[in-house]
């Protein structure tokens, strides 16, 4: 009777294959979203509330080109929040084509 000799390891199922976990939710799971969405609106809004009449001098202090770049800001940020919780974890992906 053959036997296999496999090494105790938490991680290796009966057949031999790794357990592949996901560490981190998806983007629409987060918090971090809702509050990147939220922050969004929040730079739309101002920039169209404090326009051109809030001074009456015609005066536009929160422009649409600043509100944008606030925007742009917010968006890297988003960005590198969503690379730094997703580094390290481990895709359950099993595309082939992927490894």
């Amino acid at each position: 009777m053959a036997t296999s000799t496999h090494a105790h390891n938490e991680n290796v199922t009966v057949k031999g294959t790794r357990f592949r976990g996901e560490e981190t939710k998806p983007s629409f799971k987060t918090t971090e979203l809702i509050v990147y969405v939220l922050a969004v609106i929040g730079v739309l809004i101002a920039s169209y509330t404090v326009g051109d009449g809030s001074a009456n001098n015609g005066a536009d202090y929160f422009a649409a080109d600043k509100a944008w770049w606030y925007i742009t800001l917010l968006t890297i940020g988003y960005m590198i929040s969503r690379g730094l919780a997703k580094a390290g974890s481990r895709s359950s992906d099993v595309d082939p084509r992927t490894h």
